[in-house]
């Protein structure tokens, strides 16, 4: 093992994915990074038309334009990290402003600036508080990096937004149908405003899954049919109370283990496996039904494991595998079944005819000798950068909303043992935010580990 609301369920019981976002930027990085042969083919019938779909353009580093400043919100490991792939994806970009509720996460992103980046955050730029991220935002910023407890960041979103800004936020962008309906409506204002907004599902931004989708949409597995999605890994960290900690700040710190706050792990971190099934088949489920149950989880409110099926809304299904117990078997992988053959990313991006026969793989080794920067979590803030900077805005909430509706309907079918459908839940009322939010003494007794079939 690793460290580091009272909610009744009774509450709740042909909208396209958006497979695009805005335009396309162009065609994407070298079609070169592959091996074998057949996968663009000549005979193959294209699910879509090149031109129709969303590429991104993914170099070493940003073009240069003008200068950009950011302000972070949530300036814990993945704030910090965040932090510094924004820096490392262009010249002339800064950090002006740091948030979140705790002092020492604000002081040491600032520490972490000023010894690797030699960024001094001034004391009046370092806010802390449930409302830091107003202050953030309402300085003197260009980009929003999010990367607070997702719970918080559907209302971030819309105010960053209603304020004009730019943003990167980290994934999931919503825990429940209140939060999910609040992004919808924020991301519409984002597009109206031509703002940029780029989401943390980095496989948008990895090459291996970009070349990979491009395979795909040229018709190299014929029509999509099926897939099953997986993570399942060892027991995440997590964090033993300490005396000296509130409620408020026990949760928080220990975040990914509470529902409010995380949404679960089919919804903090499957997510990204989620979405590459409805991004790659262009498909939202139109229901879903499945189980989960908590086995050796420490703290908090959550299961630690699920399996659900969900139907798309073409008929066809995918099933959705995730675990974080140790001792079991790992994968963190996507498979996905067409008429002509398949596509894992298990074992190096590799397409396969019917037979069996590898017919297409990514070639990851020449990338390393075409590229310098190989990481998606910097090369999604350099696609970030270039579209503000190249007044093209892409705009990936909407999408990345769709595959995180589907994480939560998964959720509520396994805490509720009912079917959970999409018209359901996005109009549900769900909503997982404490009656007595504060940073301080909350009542723990809402925060119950859910029991299916009990309707509660």
């Amino acid at each position: 093992m690793k460290k580091e609301n009272n909610l009744t369920r009774r509450s709740f019981l042909k909208t396209s994915a958006v497979a695009g976002a805005v335009g396309v930027i162009g065609t994407g990085s070298a079609g070169f990074l592959t091996s074998c042969s057949g996968g663009g083919k000549e005979g193959n019938v294209p699910l879509r038309e090149p031109g129709t779909y969303y590429i991104p353009e993914l170099p070493d580093l940003a073009t240069d334009g003008k200068e950009l400043k950011a302000g972070v919100v949530g300036c814990g490991g993945r704030g910090s990290g965040a932090a510094m792939n924004f820096l490392n994806a262009a010249n002339g970009v800064t950090i002006v402003a740091l948030g979140d509720v705790f002092q020492d996460r604000v002081d040491g992103l600032a520490e972490k600036l000023k010894n690797e980046k030699n960024i001094d955050i001034p004391a009046d730029k370092r806010f802390v508080g449930l409302d830091a991220y107003k202050q953030v935002i309402d300085s003197d910023i260009d980009v929003l990096i999010d990367c607070t407890p997702p719970f918080f960041r559907p209302e971030h979103f819309r105010y960053a937004v209603e304020k004009n800004k730019h943003s990167f936020l980290e994934k999931p962008i919503c825990v429940d149908a209140a939060g999910y309906r609040t992004i919808v409506a924020a991301a519409r204002q984002a597009q109206a405003k031509n703002l940029s907004v780029v989401t943390g599902t980095q496989r948008h931004h990895q090459r291996a899954y970009v070349e990979s989708y491009k395979q795909i949409m040229n018709g190299a597995i014929g029509e999509i049919t099926g897939g099953t999605v997986y993570w399942n890994q060892s027991m995440l960290w997590y964090r033993d109370r300490q005396p000296q900690w509130n409620d408020f700040e026990f949760m928080v710190r220990d975040w990914v283990n509470w529902k409010w706050l995380s949404g679960d792990h089919i919804v903090e971190q499957h997510v990204h496996n989620i979405d590459v099934f409805t991004w790659f088949s262009g498909l939202k489920p139109v229901s879903a039904v499945g189980f989960g149950s908590r086995q050796r989880r420490v703290t908090g409110d959550q299961y630690d494991n699920f399996s659900i099926d969900f139907t798309m809304e073409n008929g066809i299904h995918m099933h959705s595998m995730c675990r974080q117990i140790d001792g079991c078997a790992n994968n963190v992988s996507e498979f996905i079944q067409g008429t002509k053959g398949s596509w894992s990313s298990n074992g190096g991006h590799v397409i396969k005819d019917l037979a069996g026969n590898v017919i297409w793989q990514y070639d990851s080794e020449a990338e390393k000798t075409s590229f310098q920067q190989t990481d998606p979590y910097t090369l999604e803030h350099v696609n970030l950068i270039n579209c503000i900077r190249g007044n093209n805005p892409i705009e990936q909430a909407s999408e990345t909303a769709v595959s995180n509706m589907a994480g939560i309907m998964g959720r509520e079918a396994a805490y509720t043992g009912q079917q959970v459908t999409w018209d359901a839940m996005t109009a549900s009322p769900l909503d997982y935010t404490p009656a007595d939010l504060n940073i301080g003494k909350m009542d723990m007794s809402g925060f119950t580990v859910p029991v299916p079939g009990s309707g509660k």
